[in-house]
């Protein structure tokens, strides 16, 4: 299927970073904090959200934290080391390796989804102890297209005290990442969250974000049907896929559940 690109994706990059500069500046304002931690892995999204939060705080008051595991790809820790380097950003370095190695010695498991999920939350644990000792907020790097299907760890790389990615698509970062002269290396690599060896996003879907995203925006945005989606060359198979898949990670985009024991005799 041949992707043309829906003009509702295309995204005023200057408007964008403004608007998201100041979303930063003023929900850090508003939280009584001022400064920021984030895990820099050398992909798309935390690179953007790096440079966007050094110009709402001033990169004295951001720290990125790369966290390498065993398996990671050397590339990637390189290209987070360089985006720290060029922003002049706070650096910390954690190799997360001895406490996941030494949890899954004692529950051994072959399920690379279960180490992944732990991969994921052992970052944000640390990320949230780093906060902690710097009186800072995390700041979260997920983008609308990951969120939607559920692409994330619940209390992993989904946990964060704000935002500013979470309404753009993937294919929008992208743009945005061009006006802020992210570098083409960064830009161009396969999305990965670097839980395994050889791991890619659209590996993992099945399918490219620029497919994603144009369904997304149909459906999402623009509330269209299935037949409407089909008449748009989306087969109903991956109509139904798609939908499927965000119906069953809805739970990840909720606060918890909290029972509503009002009018209950409780004890």
């Amino acid at each position: 299927m041949e992707i043309n690109m829906p003009e509702g994706l295309r995204i005023s990059p200057e408007i964008v970073k403004n608007h998201l500069v100041h979303f930063i500046r003023n929900e850090l304002k508003k939280a009584g904090f001022n400064r920021l931690v984030l895990g820099v892995s050398g992909g798309l999204d935390s690179t953007v959200v790096a440079f966007l939060s050094a110009e709402a705080i001033g990169a004295v008051n951001v720290t990125g934290v790369i966290l390498p595991y065993s398996e990671s790809n050397r590339e990637n820790i390189n290209d987070a080391e360089q985006v720290i380097k060029k922003l002049k950003i706070n650096r910390r370095f954690v190799d997360i390796t001895p406490m996941i190695d030494a949890y899954f010695i004692n529950h051994p498991t072959t399920d690379r989804n279960r180490r992944g999920n732990k991969i994921a939350r052992e970052r944000m644990s640390i990320l949230y102890d780093i906060s902690a000792e710097l009186k800072a907020l995390v700041i979260g790097t997920s983008n609308k297209s990951e969120i939607l299907m559920g692409y994330g760890t619940l209390f992993g790389d989904l946990a964060c005290a704000l935002n500013p990615l979470g309404n753009l698509y993937k294919t929008q970062v992208r743009q945005l990442a061009s006006y802020l002269e992210v570098p083409d290396k960064i830009i161009a690599k396969p999305p990965s969250a670097d839980l395994w060896k050889g791991q890619t996003d659209e590996g993992e879907l099945g399918l490219t974000y620029e497919k994603l995203d144009t369904f997304l925006y149909y459906l999402i945005e623009q509330d269209y049907t299935d037949r409407m989606l089909q008449k748009k060359g989306f087969s109903s198979d991956f109509i139904k896929t798609v939908k499927d898949k965000i119906a069953r990670n809805a739970f990840k985009r909720s606060l918890p559940k909290i029972a509503d024991v009002r009018g209950a005799k409780i004890g």
